[in-house]
């Protein structure tokens, strides 16, 4: 396979305390021809303007995850998207992993994720998670999902949902194939588990996955998942 460049997806929302460092981290990549985009939901605070220096393309959109990947997708020249979070860290050769992986006919993946909390239980969660994504072909945003530009557009990429698009999108590209589980980890903040406790963010979390699977719109589980929304 010849060489590929990966364009890197970050959606964001008022990260301007943390979005210097964690695109810092990105720079490497873009060093070896990679791009990194970077599709801001109309932050209030300065995420733009500290960003810039760091990121190929840059655009201000209306919020919502998925209207902000789809439109990252578009933006993006490269031939693999990577949909990174703004709290997760890729490991530092993730685009050799993601290229060797594609070169083994595969056309899309994610990564394994290990949560940044020390909390025992944390390491069970990672576990969980890792397991069941490999299990079901079903990964989520935080484990930095990769795919080839041919697969995205044949699977019709994002769906324009208010929540679990992450889930939808696995759904779709795992009717073509199943993902590439790359065992490296991305490092992904346990920020929600902390604020909020760690069994009652378990339960919250299956709960949300269990209405979505009986059929619950994406907009009626956005208004639970962010209730300051409302």
């Amino acid at each position: 396979m010849p060489w590929q460049a990966v364009s890197i997806i970050v959606p964001v929302l008022n990260e301007a305390d943390t979005i210097e460092d964690f695109l810092q981290k990105l720079q490497p990549f873009r060093h070896r021809g990679h791009e990194v985009i970077l599709v801001d939901g109309k932050s209030a605070d300065n995420t733009c303007q500290i960003a810039r220096p760091y990121v190929d393309r840059m655009i201000s959109v209306n919020r919502g995850r998925a209207r902000q990947q789809i439109i990252g997708a578009k933006m993006a020249t490269g031939q693999v998207f990577v949909f990174l979070h703004a709290d997760t860290e890729l490991p530092e050769q993730a685009d050799v992993l993601i290229l060797q992986a594609l070169e083994q006919n595969a056309s899309w993946g994610r990564f394994n994720v290990r949560l940044s909390g020390q909390h025992w239980m944390f390491r069970i969660i990672e576990f969980m998670m890792n397991q069941r994504s490999c299990l079901t072909g079903i990964a989520t945003g935080d484990q930095a999902i990769f795919i080839h530009r041919n697969l995205y557009r044949d699977s019709g990429g994002i769906a324009q949902i208010e929540l679990m698009e992450d889930i939808e999108l696995c759904k779709r590209l795992v009717k073509f194939s199943r993902p590439v589980c790359i065992k490296e980890p991305v490092s992904t903040s346990a920020r929600r588990w902390q604020k909020q406790g760690i069994f009652k963010t378990i339960l919250f979390m299956w709960s949300l996955r269990l209405q979505y699977f009986f059929g619950v719109k994406p907009e009626l589980l956005h208004k639970k998942y962010y209730p300051s929304d409302d």
